[in-house]
């Protein structure tokens, strides 16, 4: 197989068009006359509509880590360590993660999904014959509110799981609340911290541009607009984990670890 075969494998021609529609992204935000309304819209939908599922995940999360943990301390005489041992996991790695995955499965199916029966039903060629701008409406404003929620949503996931963490820390021990916050934090430093927001405005952006890509480019026929959201949970849940093993290797390369 030569060079050229290769490059015309559907794989690479998938990342190409990906790629353009990323450039195709970071120019249509610069140009004035933004869709603020629409914006804050979706800032609503993908925030607000989805912490109450993150929410209950990060509690039961911070929860059944603890008590999955506690054990196993308990044979090397360091139950002391818990709070520590799951402030540190959960910020570092886990709550980011997680939230990102939850995300990918709601958000980028949801938007997936949308743009694609829009564009099945010709909407969104009905708004390029009326004028309007179908890609900076439709995605300049999802990629944004994605990339802008994704990271609270895992700061609110952080703090809700350590709490569930201090609730499971109490089911079989008596931890004052003031002691395991002290222990919680004490063991943070900016270092875990700094690397675990900003990987989460990447997992917002790739939640973003999947979905809106995906439904954005769908394919005629309702099946058509199965296939998009699908593929785009599948493919926003495989750059997660691929943004996330980058970050953590650019973060021991800083020395943030």
């Amino acid at each position: 197989m030569g060079l050229l075969d290769k490059l015309n494998n559907p794989f690479f021609q998938e990342v190409g068009d990906i790629a353009r529609f990323t450039g195709r992204f970071f120019r249509e935000v610069i140009k004035p006359k933004q869709e603020w309304e629409e914006f804050i819209n979706q800032c609503y939908w993908i925030g607000y509509k989805t912490f109450s599922l993150v929410g209950i995940t990060a509690f039961i999360m911070g929860l059944v880590l603890t008590i999955q943990t506690r054990p196993t301390l308990l044979e090397f005489g360091a139950e002391a360590l818990i709070p520590s041992m799951v402030s540190v996991a959960l910020v570092r790695e886990i709550a980011p993660v997680i939230t990102a995955l939850i995300c990918a499965g709601k958000i980028g199916s949801g938007i997936g999904a949308e743009l694609g029966s829009m564009r099945v039903t010709e909407q969104i060629d009905a708004m390029e014959v009326s004028g309007t701008n179908p890609f900076k409406y439709l995605v300049v404003t999802r990629v944004l509110a994605s990339t802008v929620m994704v990271p609270i949503l895992s700061s609110l996931a952080i703090a809700i799981s350590i709490y569930g963490g201090y609730l499971g820390v109490n089911l079989k021990g008596d931890v004052s609340w003031s002691l395991y916050w002290h222990q919680a934090y004490n063991a943070l430093i900016y270092g875990d911290f700094i690397p675990s927001m900003v990987k989460t405005i990447f997992f917002g952006f790739a939640i973003g541009i999947v979905g809106t890509y995906k439904g954005y480019n769908s394919q005629k026929g309702t099946e058509g607009v199965g296939r998009s959201a699908t593929t785009a949970v599948i493919v926003a849940s495989l750059l997660v984990f691929i943004l996330d093993l980058v970050a953590v290797q650019v973060a021991d390369v800083l020395g943030l670890t």
